[in-house]
């Protein structure tokens, strides 16, 4: 009898698909769940917004009568007492959810975070970013902004939220991009700020980095070429103290890599994820 059971049960081995064990596919930066201590990218950004629990609002800030005020993102802090002002410079986007989900992040890590649409009034019917259909259109609008207009915007910014009852009146800006070239320039305006953190922007002109007086946190992409090719002049103009540049370029890593930190296979990632420790001691060491 066992002989012709063990026959059968062979057969029926034999006749049963083979079931193999595959590899999980690793999880692409896309969908991997955002890491808190980080800045999110541009796909986690409206997730970290609707479930942060912070309190953002917007504000219209004040201008010079029949100007229009300049709408305005605050997150403050969960602190008990007052906190250094970061005044954030918007991509070439415009005030898009990941500046915002961007200016969260910081107010998680104790700043008062305040993040202007410097399109106030320049869109259809007199809006700003959310009156645009196109990312093209936001380009050309922001394109448009001059380098003296976008200053007296952001210095009514900088002067409504300097003098918020939470802030401790120091104030530092952080631009990306276009907003990150600003924020070099800002670097020389007066009052200086306390700290000037650049996220791939161009360096301003040889007369501008003359009259720059804050200490200025630079972090570029390594394939950026356009951009790199002007941290040696600012390198030289600041070389001799009290000014500071602090430049730090990350290998593989493309423009806009906080941004877009699924981008250039890890390389973008891994830039974020060395750039915003830096960004985070710096604003700490000059706003306290």
């Amino acid at each position: 009898m066992r002989a012709p059971l063990l026959a059968a049960a062979v057969l029926a081995l034999l006749s049963c698909p083979v079931v193999r064990a595959v590899a999980a596919e690793p999880a692409s930066p896309d969908s991997a769940s955002h890491d808190p201590d980080l800045s999110p990218s541009e796909e986690t950004a409206k997730a970290a917004l609707e479930t942060s629990p912070r309190h953002g609002e917007f504000v219209d800030v004040p201008r010079a009568s029949g100007q229009t005020p300049i709408r305005t993102w605050v997150v403050y802090p969960e602190r008990k007492d007052k906190a250094g002002v970061v005044l954030l410079i918007h991509e070439i986007f415009g005030l898009s959810d990941w500046i915002r989900g961007v200016a969260d992040q910081l107010a998680r890590e104790g700043f008062i975070a305040v993040a202007p649409d410097l399109l106030s009034g320049m869109g259809p019917g007199g809006g700003g970013t959310d009156s645009v259909a196109s990312r093209d259109e936001l380009v050309k609008l922001v394109r448009a902004l001059t380098p003296e207009e976008t200053q007296t915007r952001l210095d009514a910014v900088r002067d409504y939220a300097t003098r918020l009852p939470a802030a401790n009146g120091r104030f530092g800006t952080i631009g990306f991009c276009w907003g990150g070239t600003r924020s070099f320039a800002y670097a020389a305006t007066r009052p200086a700020p306390a700290a000037t953190i650049v996220y791939y922007g161009s360096s301003p002109d040889s007369a501008t980095l003359m009259n720059v007086r804050a200490p200025v946190l630079g972090l570029y992409g390594g394939d950026d070429a356009r951009v790199n090719a002007t941290i040696d002049a600012a390198r030289a103009a600041l070389a001799k103290p009290p000014r500071s540049y602090e430049p730090h370029i990350f290998p593989g890593a493309g423009h806009g890599f906080l941004r877009q930190q699924s981008g250039r296979e890890g390389a973008n990632l891994r830039a974020t994820g060395q750039a915003w420790p830096l960004t985070l001691a710096f604003l700490r060491r000059h706003l306290k």
